[in-house]
């Protein structure tokens, strides 16, 4: 397949539209998808608008979008969005030194900082929550939250003992 200029002119029209190249290479007919992202980038057409950021800090940003499982409908859930930890710099000890492995103690951040073969590798130092190992700043980059996996499902429907299921009669 030949890429004619009518054909060209096609392409820019439903690549600004924002179709994908699935939905392209379908509509014009006779052309792959991965032609389609080849002729793309050979045009050097400009890529997709990014969505943008929620902004941190303020909580109830974001809602999800209302979800429909089977019958069921479920309103929009407000979801918060967690404040950043702000970065604070390792702790630098009373003697001017940084924490090394001989002067860490239990309620400091054990965050290692720098190439342990190097002389000057030493830990972030930062006091902890008790019982923790790092600082709120390097445990936020150290855990993720966890996501769930599969969506809610609603309660099934709850049939006392001697009560049968009814049917719709068949019309």
């Amino acid at each position: 397949m030949a890429w004619d200029d009518d054909r060209v002119e096609l392409l820019k029209k439903f690549w600004s539209e924002g179709l994908s190249a699935s939905q392209i290479a379908s509509k014009m007919g006779g052309v792959t998808r991965n032609a389609v992202i080849g002729k793309v980038h050979r045009l050097g057409l400009s890529g997709r608008a990014t969505p943008a950021k929620p902004q941190r800090g303020r909580a109830y940003d974001h809602v999800e979008e209302e979800t429909v499982i089977g019958e069921h409908r479920h309103e929009p859930v407000m979801k918060p969005i967690i404040p950043e930890p702000e970065f604070t710099a390792p702790l630098v000890l009373d003697t001017g030194d940084r924490t090394t492995v001989a002067t860490l103690k239990n309620n400091m951040c054990k965050w290692p900082i720098g190439d342990p073969a190097r002389d000057d590798f030493h830990f972030c130092g930062q006091p902890t929550s008790s019982g923790k190992s790092y600082c709120a700043y390097h445990a936020r980059l150290a855990f993720q939250p966890t996501q769930s996996r599969r969506p809610e499902r609603p309660e099934p429907m709850r049939i006392s003992a001697g009560e049968a299921p009814r049917r719709r009669a068949a019309g």
